[in-house]
């Protein structure tokens, strides 16, 4: 075989194997999320409803580990009829997929969501995330018209603080979307744990420097007290 031809061969199967391998990454497709895993902790829900009711028409929190850390919600609501159903670790799909189970049988009169940062650690771009959101608001409205949505915004933490432009873009999205969504709002939180030179409070957090302590839950229970109702 001559040089030349065998160059223009070599030519064409490097740049076959570089397209492809470009086409392929393109096209990677996620696996299946997993419901599944949630089983267990959405069961235990089910059964604590059984022996203890929640009332109706209460507020219900729901959303990842920032909500299902959350041990001082009633003491920091007194005043109102609250219900945790967070799950560490879950993203905005899994609240919606779990509806039917843990926000419906309980009527709430307002459900705040707090949740996005586990979808975006996962890969998920800002839009993936507010489309999920979207969807959440469309699945409570199903059978909750009448029951208003609150969004509390994302903060950054030291352990993700990678992505904190990206919380920011997905706050974005969402503010602008409630605005001119009857029955939703928005809750911006994003500075909440921020200091002076603008980046997250180590003695804001757990060891970790991911979830709040307590410290940090009392900045927040200051802003979602100002928009529960009355």
């Amino acid at each position: 075989m001559k040089r030349n031809t065998f160059c223009r061969i070599a030519a064409l199967v490097f740049i076959g194997v570089f397209v492809s391998g470009c086409v392929s990454s393109r096209n990677v497709a996620r696996p299946p999320h997993d419901f599944d895993k949630w089983e267990k902790e959405i069961a235990a829900y089910e059964e604590s409803d059984r022996t203890n009711p929640p009332p109706k028409g209460a507020v219900l929190f729901i959303g990842s580990s920032t909500i299902r850390l959350w041990k001082t919600l009633a003491e920091d609501f007194p005043q109102h009829k609250v219900i945790n159903r967070g799950f560490g670790g879950s993203q905005i799909e899994d609240s919606t997929h779990f509806a039917e189970r843990i926000i419906f049988p309980y009527r709430p009169r307002m459900v705040l969501l707090r949740a996005g940062g586990n979808d975006l650690w996962a890969g998920k771009s800002p839009k993936e995330v507010f489309d999920d959101f979207r969807a959440f608001v469309a699945r409570v409205r199903s059978k909750l018209p009448h029951t208003e949505i609150v969004f509390i915004s994302l903060s950054p933490s030291n352990a993700r603080w990678k992505q904190a432009d990206k919380e920011k873009e997905l706050n974005r999205r969402v503010e602008k979307y409630v605005r001119i969504q009857p029955g939703l709002r928005y809750l911006e939180t994003y500075a909440l744990p921020l200091g002076p030179d603008g980046t997250p409070r180590p003695e804001l957090f757990v060891k970790d420097q991911l979830h709040f302590n307590a410290e940090g839950y009392k900045l927040l229970a200051e802003q979602v007290r100002r928009i529960l109702p009355p």
